[in-house]
């Protein structure tokens, strides 16, 4: 055993921690603590090699899956925990292992993952469901650094992340990740591995960012922005959902796409060519109007 490893070992179990340090999951955080360890090991194993770079987790509790990716090999993990109860629950655990964990006590929201650490990045969470969908879409498309995320959300945020178009949880949040990246479903998790208990089932989600080349042919910006409008009203045909980027039919028509379907219908790359011919009408705009 090493030594990281015999000084994990010597702490005590993670329920020991939350109850010396009086932690009852509070509902306003969302949080509901993951106390299994082969679970947590099997979420710090799915991540891959995470030995070089940066580990960024989220929402770490008192600390089951930190210390799944310490014993995993990494080398440097950067926790980002907004409950100061869990910071102080966590102490011990910074000290055991020297130097290759640290804990900020900050919203995940305030914080751009470029700036806690050196690349390559790797994000494994467990995150807090309120705010999981949010973040994910603020990471994507990724910096350069980003190389993959293993993420932990409710089983139906999981198959809507992956959905393909014709099926009823296909919408904004698939095109959205499956535009700036690769996302499968990895694994399920019961409700029975955390405390408390939710009242949904879970799933692990590996999502791998594309490269740029894959994403520069529309803006983000845009291509959001197609997205927000096309399926803000997904049962209407897209010449009318997209009234609001205005004269929709020849937008369509650039993009070849027709103006009597609906979002649920296009794929990915259609939302893509959409978005391309909502830049270069915008570009044209612009230049006519100097």
């Amino acid at each position: 055993m090493g030594s990281i490893d015999a000084a994990i070992a010597a702490l005590p179990p993670i329920r020991e921690v939350v109850a010396a340090a009086g932690i009852a999951p509070r509902k306003s955080f969302g949080q509901h603590f993951l106390f299994d360890l082969n679970v947590a090991a099997r979420i710090a194993r799915a991540a891959g090699d995470v030995s070089t770079g940066t580990v960024v987790e989220i929402g770490p509790g008192p600390g089951a899956l930190t210390r799944a990716l310490l014993l995993a090999g990494a080398q440097r993990v950067v926790a980002v925990e907004r409950d100061a109860r869990c910071v102080v629950a966590l102490r011990g655990l910074v000290d055991a292992v020297q130097g290759r964990l640290s804990v900020i006590k900050a919203d995940a929201r305030d914080r751009r993952l470029e700036d806690l650490g050196e690349p390559p990045v790797r994000v494994v969470a467990n995150l807090p469901y309120g705010i999981a969908s949010r973040l994910l879409v603020d990471w994507l498309p990724a910096g350069a650094g980003l190389t993959g995320l293993t993420l932990m959300f409710q089983r139906e945020v999981a198959r809507r992340i992956t959905a393909a178009p014709n099926t009823p949880a296909y919408g904004r949040l698939s095109v959205l990740v499956q535009w700036a990246a690769r996302a499968r479903i990895l694994f399920p998790v019961p409700p029975s591995v955390f405390v408390p208990p939710p009242q949904v089932h879970s799933a692990v989600v590996a999502i791998t960012p594309r490269p740029s080349s894959e994403t520069d042919g529309c803006a983000v910006e845009d291509f959001r922005s197609v997205a927000r409008l096309a399926f803000g009203q997904r049962r209407k045909m897209l010449r009318s959902s997209l009234a609001g980027l205005g004269n929709s039919e020849d937008l369509l028509s650039q993009a070849g796409i027709r103006a009597d379907r609906r979002a649920e219908d296009l794929s990915v790359a259609e939302f893509a060519r959409l978005a391309g011919a909502l830049g270069r009408r915008t570009v044209r705009c612009a230049a006519s109007s100097r």
